[in-house]
C-alpha cells in the first residue's frame, strides 16, 4: 500500500486484524477460527482456532475456511474492514436466508455467510476475485444455486492509503487508527499525505 513501507503496512495490517479479532470476539457464537497465511507466534486469542490457508487464489482459501469452520452456519469476515461493527455481524439471518454477503464500496465484499459451508465449493470456486465486480459475480453465483441470500451494509475495505485514511478517520480509537497515525507521523509518509 504505497505510500507505506513493508513494516508500515505490516503494522496498518496488525491493527486492522486486532480490531477485527476484538469486535468479533464480543459476538455470540459456537466458534472462532483464524484462517490466516504465515505463523501466528502464539497470539491468537482465547476461544479461538486457527487454520492455515491452503495454497491458490482468494476462492479456494475463502471455500477451505468455510469447510474448516465446521457444520452448523458460518460467517466470514476479512481483515480489511476494521471498522465493521458487532451488529453487522450478527445480522446474518439463517432462518430466512441461505447465505448473506457484505458488498464493499470497491466493489468486492467483506463477508460472506453461508447457513451450510458444504456449500462453500460451489457457491464460491471459481468467481473471479479482487475485481471491480467481484462482489455482483458473487451474488449472481448464490442466486444461480438458488440460494437466497440476504444483504448486508456495504463498507469501504482498506486496499489504498486513501482508504486507510478514511477508515482509521471512523474509528479513532482503534489499533489501525494508531497503526495509521504512526505511520502518518513518520518520514517516508510525510510529503505523500501533506
Amino acid at each position: 500500500m504505497p505510500p507505506l513501507s513493508a513494516a508500515q503496512a505490516a503494522q496498518l495490517a496488525a491493527g486492522a486484524l486486532r480490531d477485527t479479532l476484538r469486535v468479533t470476539q464480543h459476538v455470540p457464537a459456537e466458534h472462532r477460527l483464524l484462517a490466516f497465511e504465515g505463523e501466528l507466534s502464539g497470539w491468537l486469542p482465547a476461544g479461538w482456532r486457527s487454520c492455515r490457508q491452503p495454497d491458490g487464489g482468494l476462492d479456494r482459501r475463502l471455500a477451505a475456511a468455510f469447510l474448516a469452520a465446521g457444520p452448523g452456519p458460518a460467517l466470514l469476515v476479512g481483515m480489511d474492514t476494521p471498522q465493521l461493527r458487532g451488529e453487522q455481524l450478527t445480522a446474518f439471518d439463517t432462518e430466512q436466508y441461505d447465505a448473506c454477503l457484505g458488498m464493499s464500496s470497491d466493489g468486492g465484499y467483506w463477508t460472506i455467510g453461508l447457513s451450510d459451508p458444504r456449500l462453500a465449493p460451489s457457491a464460491i470456486l471459481g468467481v473471479a476475485m479482487s475485481t471491480a465486480h467481484t462482489g455482483a459475480d458473487q451474488l449472481c453465483r448464490l442466486h444461480g444455486l438458488g440460494l437466497r441470500v440476504q444483504i448486508l451494509d456495504e463498507l469501504r475495505d482498506v486496499d489504498t492509503i486513501e482508504d486507510a485514511a478514511e477508515v482509521a478517520a471512523l474509528i479513532p480509537e482503534s489499533a489501525f487508527a494508531a497503526a495509521f497515525a504512526l505511520a502518518r507521523s513518520q518520514d517516508s509518509m510525510a510529503g505523500a499525505l501533506g
